[in-house]
Formats: C-alpha cells, sequence, structure tokens
C-alpha cells in the first residue's frame, strides 16, 4: 500500500494512531516522524490477514450523500434506501478467534454514559481470552515489536497486555456526576450516547454492521469531499446514521479491519 493512502486515510479517519499515542515525545510534524508512522502503519496493514475483502466477503453500498445535521439533532433526511452492508460471510466471526471474541464484548457496557459501568467476572474473562488472541496475531507482533524499539513499551509480554488493557478497558468518568461509566473500548468499537441527544464514538464497522442488522441502526448515506467520493472498494467511510433514534452527523470508520489491526493502529479518540 503506497505512502499517499496512509496519508488519504488519516485525512479521512478521525481516530488517533496508538502509536503517536506512544510516541508523544516526539514532533509527529517532521516529515521523518510522518514517514516512519507512515512505513509500520503500512506494514500493520499488510500484516493484517484477518482483513475481510470487499465483494468476496462482504458487500457495501454506499448510496448518496448525506446531508448536513447539527449536533444533537433528530432531523435527518435519509439519503440511502438500502442498508450499507450486505452478504456478510458471518462464518468468519465464529471461526476466526479474534473475531468471534471481539464480539462477545459489544455487549458488555451500558449504552448511556451517567450510568456507572459494573464489570462481572465473565466480562473480565471476556476481556482477558480477547486480549490473549489479539497478542498471538502477527499485527500486534509487529506492533509490540517497534513500540519496544521506541521504548514505549516492555519487551515483557504480560506488562505489555497491561498496557493494553489501560488503554482500552480502564474505566474512567465520562459523566462526572456518577460512578465509572465508559472506557476506550465502549467509545471507540461499542459507541454511547449522551444525555438522550447524541451518539459519541462509534467507530467499528462490526459493530455497524450487527447493529444495522438487528434494527437499531440506520444508515443515511455519506461523507465526502467532490473530489474523494468513497466507492464499494473502501476500507475507510464517512458516514451518517441514526441508533436507537439518536442521529450522528458524521462518523468515520475502517471497513472491513480487524479487531487486532484496529486495536494495534488505533488509539482511543478523545472527541467525538
Amino acid at each position: 500500500m503506497a505512502a499517499s493512502f496512509f496519508s488519504r486515510l488519516l485525512n479521512r479517519f478521525c481516530g488517533v494512531l496508538l502509536l503517536t499515542v506512544f510516541l508523544c515525545g516526539l514532533n509527529a510534524s517532521r516529515p521523518v516522524i510522518n514517514q516512519e508512522l507512515s512505513n509500520i502503519f503500512n506494514e500493520l496493514w499488510r500484516l493484517d490477514v484477518n482483513r475481510w475483502t470487499p465483494g468476496i466477503d462482504y458487500t457495501i453500498s454506499v448510496q448518496a450523500r448525506a446531508g448536513y445535521v447539527s449536533q444533537g439533532s433528530h432531523v435527518v433526511r435519509d439519503h440511502a434506501s438500502l442498508p450499507l452492508f450486505s452478504n456478510v460471510t458471518e462464518d468468519k466471526f465464529l471461526n476466526v478467534t479474534t473475531l468471534s471474541r471481539f464480539t462477545k464484548l459489544l455487549d458488555n457496557y451500558e449504552r448511556s454514559t451517567g450510568v456507572a459501568e459494573v464489570v462481572t467476572a465473565e466480562e473480565r474473562t471476556e476481556v482477558n481470552l480477547f486480549l490473549d488472541a489479539v497478542l498471538e496475531t502477527e499485527v500486534m507482533k509487529r506492533a509490540h515489536k517497534y513500540l519496544v524499539s521506541k521504548g514505549k513499551s516492555s519487551s515483557n509480554l504480560r506488562l505489555f497486555k497491561s498496557q493494553l488493557h489501560l488503554i482500552w478497558f480502564h474505566l474512567y468518568h465520562r459523566d462526572r456526576n456518577t460512578g465509572l461509566d465508559s472506557c476506550g473500548f465502549e467509545h471507540v468499537f461499542v459507541g454511547e450516547t449522551k444525555s438522550g441527544t447524541e451518539i459519541l464514538g462509534f467507530h467499528n464497522w462490526i459493530q455497524f454492521y450487527l447493529q444495522e442488522k438487528n434494527g437499531n441502526l440506520d444508515y443515511k448515506g455519506y461523507k465526502a469531499k467532490n473530489h474523494d467520493l468513497p466507492d464499494q472498494d473502501d476500507h475507510v467511510l464517512n458516514l451518517q446514521f441514526s441508533w436507537h433514534g439518536l442521529v450522528k452527523p458524521v462518523g468515520s470508520a475502517f471497513i472491513g479491519t480487524s479487531p487486532e489491526f484496529e486495536i494495534g493502529g488505533l488509539h482511543k479518540s478523545s472527541s467525538s
């Protein structure tokens, strides 16, 4: 994958590279650092053997461009009469270890912020099994090796797993008037709602597909500039959708990528 793809992808995706978080002591605006990040990102992309193939493992129908919707508005015109996803090879959710363990995590969270999370023993086991599976992939092994070389992670696998757990699954306050009600994984991969008016996070294609399939989500159309129109083969999309009656004016997501790629290549975003 060419370096230009990396730049294009960063421009269209709202998340932040996990690697850049660990490299926070470096000046990421320097061309040499940008090139280094581009190189490692492309390498992780090549190693993502569990990435789904458009037109074979799934089909997307981007349809029409979505209109402007202000944050918090529930009024939206639907520019997509069809679902975004179709012809999804659901057997992969069962047969690929990281996928099967990932999907088990999606129902572990309270949707609304302000409601304290209660983590059960079963849920802790599910998280540990998921991280174990992710750590066995070539994507995460390469990300780990790179971070160790930069002095940002321990070479000890147990400590690195703890680091990943802290980044993605450590609970924190999103609403400070209540208990611990959020974590990075919930925000990025599952999605949250705030005050019954807006959708926070929700940047994962698997959760999008499953929620769409279950009738909880309605795709409204894509968001893009005139010179960067999406098609059915794109692996990154800017989307407008409603979820449980609330509207996300625009949300970005990788399409078809594996959980290990997104865990290894992305850090929880700090905003919407």
